[in-house]
């Protein structure tokens, strides 16, 4: 079956956002506002964690160009991964008079109450990739299945194993995100829900014993702090062992596993990732890590406009694809489809993407 090609371009979405702004035909320089829904050239509002990961540099530039291009006014900001500054980067929003947040919560549990003042004041919110918790302050999560994230990077860690470690029983470790982001323990359920099995029947062994999230969890997905776990499982539980493979939660880490099995003298285990950085698609490339999840930035940020734009219009959201409760509401949930990459397929998932393709040499 032919991998769908996921990385295209969001032209036609774009058009279509730009003639609804537009009303196809010129606006007058004064803001134009709707019988019902807001100003076709209102500002929106974009909050993320950080910037400190390729997939954000590329929200950041992604959000500004799809909303400029709709017709809206972007106001970006990146809170350096410190909830009191994501708190204040949405209040200010607010008061300049945003009329849809789309956020990306650091600690999805910790935006209540700013939110609370979004919705006091007529704003719409849009949570971004990640779910936000333990409020009735939201209207919608655009993501992708952070379960069925986690269940594509389990089956590809078993099938790296066996195609790269010959037959089992094979020494795995398990890796988790940051605690604070709800979907890094769904990473690790959806994970565990195809590994654990493996685990019953001996097929695999975590050898360190550390099998559950929050003994697995990176704090903040540090690399770093990743890098030092690894370093400290090898020392501790590998002296006379080989490791044969490492679930990770994202690109970076898994870089990170990789290097410190390498500085410790093991062959490369086969590692998961996620985010389809391009560092790590030239390890894929190059054989050094087995496989990454591509959810890519630009479908997700679309969708994100064609939402906003519905309610522009002043149109209610479309049917919602699931629903999440989080501990206040059920709240609909738009989601876009993973795809696992490696070597064998990288060319056919990536072919509409210059700058990937361009990696693959």
């Amino acid at each position: 079956m032919r991998v769908q090609k996921i990385f295209g371009s969001v032209a036609a979405v774009l058009a279509v956002a730009t003639l609804a702004a537009c009303g196809g035909g010129s606006r007058s320089e004064t803001t134009a506002t709707t019988d019902s829904g807001f100003a076709a050239d209102a500002t929106i509002g974009v909050s993320l964690p950080w910037l400190g990961t390729q997939n954000w540099k590329e929200a950041e530039t992604m959000f500004a160009d799809q909303l400029t291009a709709a017709g809206f006014k972007p106001l970006i900001q990146a809170a350096d991964q410190k909830v009191p500054q994501q708190q204040q980067q949405i209040e200010a929003m607010i008061e300049q008079g945003a009329k849809v947040l789309i956020v990306a919560p650091i600690d999805g549990t910790q935006l209540g109450s700013v939110l609370t003042k979004a919705k006091e004041a007529g704003v719409a919110v849009i949570g971004y990739d990640r779910l936000i918790e333990n409020t009735d302050a939201i209207d919608a999560i655009v993501q992708f299945g952070s379960i069925r994230i986690g269940e594509l990077q389990g089956q590809a860690l078993l099938d790296g194993l066996s195609e790269k470690k010959g037959d089992g029983p094979y020494n795995i470790e398990l890796f988790g995100g940051g605690p604070a982001d709800p979907n890094a323990p769904n990473f690790f359920k959806g994970a565990m829900t195809v590994l654990q099995p493996k685990i019953d029947d001996g097929t695999l062994t975590v050898v360190s014993g550390q099998t559950d999230f929050t003994q697995a969890a990176t704090a903040d997905w540090d690399n770093s702090k990743a890098q030092q776990r690894m370093d400290s499982l090898l020392s501790g539980n590998y002296s006379d062992k080989k490791i044969d493979g490492v679930l990770s939660p994202n690109d970076g880490i898994a870089r990170a596993i990789i290097t410190a099995c390498e500085q410790a003298g093991q062959d490369i285990p086969v590692v998961s990732g996620l985010d389809a950085e391009n560092e790590s698609i030239t390890w894929i490339w190059e054989g050094k890590q087995w496989s990454t999840i591509a959810k890519p930035t630009d479908a997700l940020v679309a969708k994100s406009v064609e939402l906003i734009q519905t309610l522009q219009q002043g149109n209610d959201l479309p049917a919602a694809d699931d629903t999440a409760d989080n501990g206040s509401i059920d709240v609909p949930l738009y989601e876009l489809d993973p795809v696992v990459v490696t070597k064998e397929n990288a060319k056919e998932v990536f072919a509409d993407d210059a700058d990937r393709m361009a990696l693959l040499k």
